[in-house]
């Protein structure tokens, strides 16, 4: 995978799209009145007060830092809304009131860029919720087949990347295992160009098990910052995506 990538078709995709490696969805940045509120935003209970308005807008100006840009799809502010909000539940919850095209910047592949977001107002809070509003490119396809199933040596998948610490010297995955195993395991190559992720369980037992796939954080350590480099899954051969 690590040898494939470097002048593939998948490499240049990859430079050329918009591919997000934070979160899309972003609190307000005077921070939260309380800790339930906090757990609210987390466990998405959100509510909201009325009928969210549609756009005429389709399209949205990513614009990163060296001066380059990107068209990409808009997506309506209900779409962007459900996004984040998933119960409804008694007890504490937040309150959108309205919402609002604005901008917001977020880490990308490419570096920082400025997007198009959805400027979500909060009962209570002078401060908006903003959930980026253009959709990211395609994962590119992969350099290389995906490995049969079965024949893959024992390789898991990683579901997403979780985080990045402040330094780049280390990664938090979403890597997956079963019911009947102690957990996954997650081993990195590095090269100058990328960071290929091959992930695995340990304590595997035989026997009657449940059909589940678990995801479970495993944090991964690096030799050197992630910098620029492309995170990679040698079990799909595709980049590690951030988030859903």
């Amino acid at each position: 995978m690590a040898d494939a990538w470097p002048g593939s078709a998948a490499a240049a995709a990859w430079s050329r799209g918009y591919y997000p490696m934070a979160d899309t969805t972003q609190p307000p940045e005077s921070g939260w009145h309380s800790e339930a509120d906090e757990r609210a935003f987390e466990s998405g209970t959100i509510v909201r007060s009325g009928k969210l308005p549609t756009t005429a807008i389709t399209q949205g100006k990513v614009a990163w830092r060296s001066g380059s840009t990107l068209s990409r799809p808009l997506m309506e502010p209900n779409t962007a809304y459900q996004s984040f909000a998933h119960y409804s539940s008694k007890g504490p919850r937040l309150t959108v009131t309205g919402v609002k095209l604005g901008e917001t910047t977020i880490t990308t592949n490419r570096g920082t860029a400025t997007v198009p977001a959805w400027l979500f107002t909060l009962d209570g809070y002078d401060a908006p919720l903003k959930r980026v509003a253009v959709t990211p490119s395609k994962l590119p396809e992969p350099p290389i087949g995906r490995a049969p199933q079965g024949s893959a040596g024992g390789l898991w998948s990683i579901a997403r990347l979780a985080g990045t610490a402040a330094d780049g010297r280390s990664l938090t995955v979403r890597a997956t295992h079963g019911a009947c195993d102690d957990g996954p395991v997650v081993n990195v190559l590095e090269t100058d160009e990328s960071i290929v992720l091959y992930a695995s369980v340990t304590g595997a037992r035989s026997g009657p098990c449940s059909a589940q796939l678990i995801e479970q954080n495993v944090r991964v350590e690096l030799r050197q910052p992630l910098a620029d480099r492309v995170v990679l899954d040698a079990l799909t051969a595709r980049p590690v995506p951030y988030g859903d």
